[in-house]
């Protein structure tokens, strides 16, 4: 029989942690090459991780609720007869280290950081094994620190979905002081609330100090709003709770400033119209996304402090340009990212727009199809409005929002003149920007709009 070997995380993308909120294999278990092992889910996506070869299942090294990132090991694998015969093969020097049973195997190196070695595969017990005895309370390997100070057993640690757990951790909650009012004693999103607000009321909490950071705010209101009238309860969308959770800190952690201007794209949209009658057949569907985003690349090449991010005490100036779009989706929005934007004409970029935002569409964006942006751009063109303040999606400075165009009357110098008018929204984090910064960079993007010839200078 093949020894045991670990089976890991792959590169996931540019995310450096990710929680377990599926286990979809047991010990023991029979599986085969390709067959999912365990769902993970970011901060935009989630994403199950497939077996690379078949095999048995000998252990399982995570569970619901932990975080885990690329190298973490998920679980021990005795290859299927044939399969792997790379990973499974082995040099003369390892088989006879593993000819002595008295002697574990080392941990991986790149798993070393984040857990413990995964017990080898179960054997007969014998005095030569200083294997764990059954009336001995079953040891939790997990990837986190999560619980693993905790001395409750298994059976005894919190019941709580992994969104419950996250909006615990992020209010910086300890489940275990929680007592849950759902079925079985399960803890619900209501049971951190009322945790934290009693905590705010004694002031002897740690968890309420830490959420709020020392501000002494009131408590949120309770309400019994069927005592008004009639209601009805929905729950919010996965991608609802998530995003809130990431809006609300950046709206709270970033001091916004929005700039609103105004682009005359009368020439611009007679010409997306031309380029959609040419190409009515044989090319892409031209929006005025594609002018916008390519106008923005350049914005970001002359103004390139809106190309950054902010990493403690240091300015990090990117020197690629990666734009992402907000997409309406039936759960909410998400923003996929067109990578080396300015490498890419108009005509490419409203093809992969449309393929991006189809795709968020039918919730199948991966994870690395939502990362790695330098700025954003939230357009309801579509939609109306005149203004807004969009939020800004950190680790970005800034981003671009689009509200609908109209017809207005402009004075030329000797009449008005009807044309048509794009209004900018543009936030940005005030710590890195100015607000004549700002001003110049969406009077620039403006200008560029209005010629777009000026794009090739």
């Amino acid at each position: 029989m093949s020894n045991p070997i670990d089976i890991k995380v792959p590169d996931i993308g540019d995310v450096d942690e990710v929680d377990v909120i599926e286990v979809l294999v047991a010990e023991n278990d029979t599986i085969e090459e390709e067959q999912s092992l365990i769902t993970l889910e970011s901060d935009k996506a989630s994403m199950e991780i497939p077996a690379p070869q078949a095999g048995t299942v000998t252990s399982i090294t995570v569970k619901v609720g932990d975080k885990v990132s690329e190298g973490s090991v998920i679980l021990q694998l005795i290859p299927a007869e044939g399969a792997g015969a790379d990973d499974a093969q082995e040099t003369p020097a390892e088989a006879d280290a593993s000819a002595e049973p008295a002697a574990p195997a080392p941990a991986a190196p790149e798993a070393a950081s984040t857990a413990p070695a995964a017990p080898a595969a179960p054997e007969p017990a014998s005095p030569s094994t200083d294997r764990q005895l059954a009336s001995q309370p079953r040891e939790r390997h997990s990837p986190t620190a999560a619980f693993g100070t905790s001395d409750l057993p298994i059976s005894d640690l919190p019941h709580a979905s992994p969104s419950v757990r996250k909006y615990a951790r992020e209010l910086g909650v300890d489940l275990t002081q929680v007592k849950g009012s759902g079925a079985r004693s399960r803890i619900t999103h209501k049971d951190v609330q009322q945790f934290v607000k009693d905590a705010l009321q004694t002031g002897v909490s740690q968890a309420g100090a830490a959420s709020l950071g020392g501000l002494e705010l009131l408590p949120w209101p309770e309400v019994d709003f069927e005592k008004f009238g009639p209601v009805e309860t929905q729950a919010l969308s996965r991608i609802k709770k998530i995003s809130g959770a990431n809006l609300h800190r950046n709206w709270v952690m970033i001091p916004h400033v929005t700039n609103n201007d105004v682009a005359d794209i009368t020439d611009l949209e007679a010409l997306r119209k031309t380029l959609n009658r040419e190409n009515e057949k044989t090319g892409p569907r031209v929006t005025i996304l594609a002018f916008i985003i390519k106008a923005v690349v350049a914005a970001l090449k002359k103004f390139p402090e809106f190309n950054a991010s902010l990493a403690g005490d240091n300015l990090v100036l990117k020197q690629y340009y990666n734009i992402g779009f907000a997409a309406d989706t039936p759960n909410g929005l998400v923003v996929p990212v067109i990578k080396d934007a300015d490498q890419k004409g108009v005509l490419a970029l409203a093809e992969e727009t449309a393929e991006l935002a189809g795709l968020a569409r039918e919730g199948k964006l991966s994870a690395a199809q939502m990362q790695g942006g330098c700025f954003t751009i939230s357009s309801l063109g579509g939609i109306g409005g005149t203004d807004f303040t969009p939020i800004i999606n950190a680790p970005e400075l800034a981003i671009l929002g689009v509200s609908r165009s109209t017809m207005q009357p402009v004075w030329d110098g000797n009449e008005f003149v009807p044309r048509l008018m794009l209004p900018l929204s543009l936030s940005y984090d005030h710590r890195v920007i100015d607000g004549a910064a700002a001003a110049r960079f969406n009077a620039y993007l403006s200008s560029l709009l209005a010629d777009f010839r000026r794009i090739t200078l």
